[in-house]
């Protein structure tokens, strides 16, 4: 079952918000001693490649993924044989398996390995250690794992955590620091905090600047700048938004921003399986306003093949600021 990413989670001090929370809490407590005693027990495995893993703090919403890409495409420039490795969350296949976007779909193995396999090689498995022995039977030399931070099953060379640097107000990427169901917090902080090696915090390409309050929170840790461009301009003409990832919200923000005359958005669960029945409505209703209909692209990758010359592709990139000091920091993990 999909669900709806509560807005206010990432609100601080959110008055409404307090009963729920606070009935919340014990699971909340359930959940972080859960997750700590299944990572203090492991015994990582050393697949016979460098492993760098991509993850976040906090559930979903970060933008790790078009991070990923960009760290894939950094190493394979250099000329590393990087593969990326990924649980191929919301797909019916287990793995370990290669993606083959000629005969694979999202219901095969996910959204995001399909946009990962769009210039990289890409497998999937639920058993991390089985994928990456796979990929390094096929070449690999590298392996960037894609949401691993919280799975301690392979022995990671480098641990990076994508955070969202958008605040707005009171809106924060960690909002008062609660843990899942309580709050967005995969782990508490300080505990993720011990295992990373570097930050990457990104940004809309409207924010002037990093907020000095959240680097603070990263202590001395190397802090690394990107920014969620748009691949391309905005369709022209009016247009009828919707999204399915963690907050879809930003998707409409980043729309309005790059000058899109949006007319009006619908937001879907994170990783929504869209029925026919949801684009017939949406098409309806375009219709209606007189305009056509743009999505993300990785919510363009689940949409039917009868749907998707209906529906305009928007796609976003990561591009990190000092790139030549990043390129560098990665090629030089052994």
């Amino acid at each position: 079952m999909k669900l709806n990413t509560p807005r206010w989670w990432y609100v601080r001090g959110s008055r409404h918000a307090i009963v729920t929370r606070t009935l919340l809490k014990p699971a909340s407590w359930l959940w972080a001693a859960l997750t700590a005693r299944r990572i203090a027990r492991a015994a990582p495995v050393d697949p016979g490649a460098v492993v760098i893993s991509v993850g976040n703090l906090t559930v979903g919403g970060s933008g790790k993924t078009p991070v990923a890409r960009e760290v894939l495409r950094l190493l394979r420039a250099a000329g590393v044989e990087a593969h990326a490795l990924s649980r191929g969350y919301g797909g019916r296949e287990t793995g370990p398996l290669r993606v083959d976007l000629a005969i694979h779909t999202a219901e095969d193995v996910g959204d995001e390995p399909l946009m990962l396999a769009l210039d990289s090689p890409a497998w999937i498995a639920r058993d991390r250690i089985a994928g990456a022995r796979a990929a390094v039977a096929a070449g690999a030399t590298t392996l960037v794992l894609d949401d691993a931070h919280q799975n301690p099953a392979l022995k990671k060379s480098l641990s990076l955590i994508v955070v969202d640097g958008e605040t707005r107000g009171d809106e924060w990427p960690f909002g008062d620091g609660g843990v899942f169901p309580s709050g967005p917090m995969r782990e508490p902080l300080k505990a993720g905090l011990a295992r990373v090696d570097a930050v990457i915090v990104l940004l809309p390409t409207d924010m002037a600047e990093v907020d000095p309050e959240l680097t603070a929170v990263f202590g001395d840790l190397p802090i690394f700048i990107a920014r969620l461009t748009p691949a391309g301009p905005p369709p022209s003409g009016p247009r009828l938004g919707f999204a399915g990832i963690a907050k879809p919200w930003k998707v409409e923000r980043s729309l309005v921003a790059a000058g899109c005359d949006l007319v009006e958005f619908a937001p879907f669960p994170d990783h929504a399986a869209y029925r026919e029945e949801d684009l017939r409505f949406l098409a309806d209703r375009a219709g209606m306003l007189g305009a056509g209909m743009v999505t993300t692209e990785k919510d363009w990758v689940r949409l039917p093949p009868t749907w998707r010359d209906r529906v305009v592709n928007w796609p976003v990139v990561a591009r990190f600021e000092d790139e030549a000091r990043f390129a560098d920091y990665l090629t030089g993990v052994r």
